[in-house]
Formats: structure tokens, sequence, C-alpha cells
């Protein structure tokens, strides 16, 4: 497998990483710088692989492109104890994954990106509070989901923890507020074997 990622440490990346390393899948990686002008993800010859021209996308043993960070984690954790056997709980994690995508990484990571390698000068005082408001309202509802649960799906460390870890983890450092179940998730998703951190950000902006 062949997976194409962002020179500075993506989140949407890591998650395939982390699963990957998880299964003890071993793969190549391309890195594209995303902050030049124009992104290296925007040159034709990554739009003949993916036509939304963002990364990560893995191909796959037979050559074929897939993108989207969940789409990856989904794929990969088929017939995977990261994946529940059970219809609804299949469902459940497709909630948490759909969550992270629409309700948390718009706003987390994007104020992360912003924090390191923008700036938020081009965002009006409301778009900017928009960011933040926004993200902290997604830890809070992992906050009340998680009081009395380990993990967030039936109790099993699965890929909706791995989709939501990649940038909570980052969350606190860049300003937002993390509380107290929340943050005894993170140490045991950081727990389980297989482990690895992200990536060091090679222009040494990013301290994480």
């Amino acid at each position: 497998m062949h997976l194409y990622e962002s020179i500075v440490p993506s989140g949407n990346a890591y998650k395939v990483r982390l699963l990957l390393s998880h299964l003890g899948i071993e793969y190549e990686t391309t890195f594209l710088d995303i902050l030049t002008t124009p992104p290296e993800t925007r040159k034709p010859e990554f739009l003949a692989i993916n036509p939304n021209g963002r990364i990560p996308v893995l191909i796959l043993d037979d050559g074929t492109p897939l993108a989207e960070s969940n789409a990856i984690l989904f794929y990969l954790s088929e017939g995977t104890k990261f994946l529940s056997e059970s219809k609804l709980g299949r469902a459940k994690i497709l909630q948490w994954l759909f969550f992270e995508q629409y309700s948390h990484e718009p706003y987390v990571a994007v104020w992360k990106f912003l924090t390191y390698w923008g700036d938020f000068s081009d965002r009006s005082e409301s778009e900017v509070e928009k960011l933040r408001q926004r993200g902290q309202e997604a830890l809070d509802v992992m906050e009340r989901h998680l009081e009395g649960k380990k993990f967030f799906v039936d109790d099993a460390f699965s890929i909706a923890d791995i989709a939501l870890y990649a940038y909570t983890s980052a969350a606190e450092v860049v300003g937002f507020q993390v509380d107290g179940n929340v943050r005894a998730w993170l140490k045991r998703v950081e727990e389980q074997d297989g482990h690895v951190k992200i990536r060091k950000d090679p222009t040494g902006k990013c301290p994480l």
C-alpha cells in the first residue's frame, strides 16, 4: 500500500497511519507540500489520483486509490476488531465518523492549521469565534458521551476512537478546553498496542 499525505503533520493522514500501525500493515509514503501555491495536491498528477485534490489518499495493493480519511479507516477495518460485527455497532461507528467530519474536524482541525501554518488575519471576528465555539461544542459532546464509558462504541476500541483521537489530541495545546472524560479517553487510546504518535512537524512550527 502507498499513502499520500502532507509534509506538515495532517490529523486526517494520522488517522490512517495510526490504524495501519495497529493492524501491522507495511506501506510506503509520499509527502506532498500543501503550503506552496498551488499546493502539490492541486497539480494534475495528483488530481489524476484524487480529483478532489486532498490528502490522504491510500493506494491499495491492486492500484486502486481510496480517498477520504474515514472511508479509508472503514475499508481497512473491515473484518478486524476495530469495526463492530453487529449492524447496529457499525452504524454507531459511522455515526461518530460522520460527527468527526461534520462537527469536529472543520473547527478543531482548521483552528490547528491556522494556529501553526496559516493565520487568522483573513477571518472576520465572527468567523474566528464560530471556529472556536463550534470546536468547543464538539469536544463538549464527546465529554458528555464518554461519561461512564471507556470508548465511543460498545466500550471497545474502534475506528470511531481513532478518527476522533487525531485532532482531539491537539485540541488543548491550541487552546480548547479538554475535560476529564475526554482526557481519560485520550490516555486509554494512547495505551493501546500499536499506538504511534503523530509525525513531528518538519517546519518546526507545530510543537506536537
